[in-house]
């Protein structure tokens, strides 16, 4: 399975926020849409992402406050990418290594959607739930002759 195919199933709406923008309000619209994460972007090109983790240590080092923050105050500068055609075991193994809850998924220099880690798990148990499917419906029209005995 391939990063194409969470993106296929989950769709492609997007939310960005730019460097400049304040912290308070990317803060709003990730409460609004009830998202986790943005993307910044930067005249077109990805330059970070934030996630309630950076947001959370940019209020701890501000004492309990966003204050006037901007987004490039709190942002990761250098985020965790994969492309479509990323296996998925392959950015299973990457979020998990580097403790990513969110992914840019990128095509060259375009940005093609976000997958959280939650997505990822999801798409690791519906494709296990399908197999089992397949596997008992395999094994209830076994045919009578074939039938191994027990041992047992």
């Amino acid at each position: 399975m391939k990063v194409s195919d969470i993106l296929r199933v989950k769709g492609n709406t997007l939310y960005t926020v730019t460097p400049e923008e304040t912290l308070a309000k990317a803060l709003d619209l990730m409460a609004e849409k009830d998202i986790g994460s943005l993307v910044v972007m930067d005249r077109g090109d990805l330059v970070g992402m934030l996630t309630f983790r950076e947001v959370i240590q940019q209020v701890v080092k501000n004492k309990g406050s966003v204050g006037a923050s901007n987004v490039r105050t709190a942002m990761d500068s250098a985020p965790l990418t994969c492309d479509v055609e990323t296996e998925l075991d392959d950015v299973r193994r990457m979020m998990l290594e580097r403790h990513a809850r969110y992914m840019p998924i990128m095509d060259q220099k375009m940005l093609m959607g976000v997958i959280s880690f939650y997505d990822v798990a999801k798409a690791v148990v519906d494709s296990q739930d399908f197999e089992n499917k397949m596997l008992k419906a395999y094994i209830r029209d076994w045919p009578q002759d074939d039938v191994p005995e027990s041992k047992f």
